[in-house]
């Protein structure tokens, strides 16, 4: 049964902190992490090749700003296909379970307005936080193509795009997987909980 969300009587839950500064040393460091997670789980990107992966980046820099955040929230990116028609490599937050640096947060602005009117303190939003790392949050459908690959969220769960008719009523949807089957569910936009973060996807 997940927790219920944090009763902290004002005090507040440390921010979420977006860093997308990067140094020349930095970017080699985080080319050869991310060099040695694409040839360690191969079966993700069955038939791509490194090099062509790193030449795309090395050609956008800020792509890599984007994957240092995601890199340093705890969300271990990785290559988890290649689109033909734009000839974009896409990467995703492959962390076991939701990103540990981006937890207790609530889906969106309002839902944290919503929140701090109530003298609690969420880490921040997924939704604005997606934002400022420069990554797209997870539709449904690309949360459930990601767990065809791995078994992610075993123990953990993540906020995904939620459609307007749901949030227009005040709800987010989250998702999971347990007992070997991905689940979906909802929640009011403003919870929060600490073992809920956010997957995001970068295409490259």
């Amino acid at each position: 049964m997940a927790k219920k969300p944090s009763k902290d009587s004002g005090k507040p839950i440390p921010k979420v902190e977006v860093n997308l500064k990067i140094s020349p040393k930095q970017g080699e460091v985080l080319l050869e992490t991310l060099k040695l997670r694409f040839e360690g789980n191969m079966q993700r990107h069955k038939g791509l090749e490194w090099s062509k992966v790193q030449a795309k980046l090395e050609a956008q820099p800020e792509k890599l700003s984007s994957l240092n955040a995601m890199e340093s929230t705890g969300g271990e990116p990785d290559v988890i296909g290649y689109d033909r028609k734009t000839d974009e490599y896409i990467f995703c937050d492959c962390s076991a379970e939701s990103p540990a640096g981006r937890r207790s947060i609530c889906y969106d602005g309002e839902g944290q307005q919503q929140r701090e009117k109530k003298g609690v303190f969420p880490g921040g939003n997924a939704i604005d936080l997606a934002a400022a790392m420069g990554i797209e949050l997870l539709a449904e459908k690309q949360y459930r193509d990601l767990q065809k690959i791995g078994e992610f969220d075993t123990k953990t769960s993540s906020w995904i795009q939620t459609p307007p008719t749901i949030r227009e009523l005040g709800g987010a949807i989250f998702a999971d997987r347990r007992f070997n089957h991905v689940f979906v569910y909802h929640n009011g936009a403003e919870s929060f909980y600490g073992a809920r973060g956010f997957r995001g996807a970068l295409r490259v």
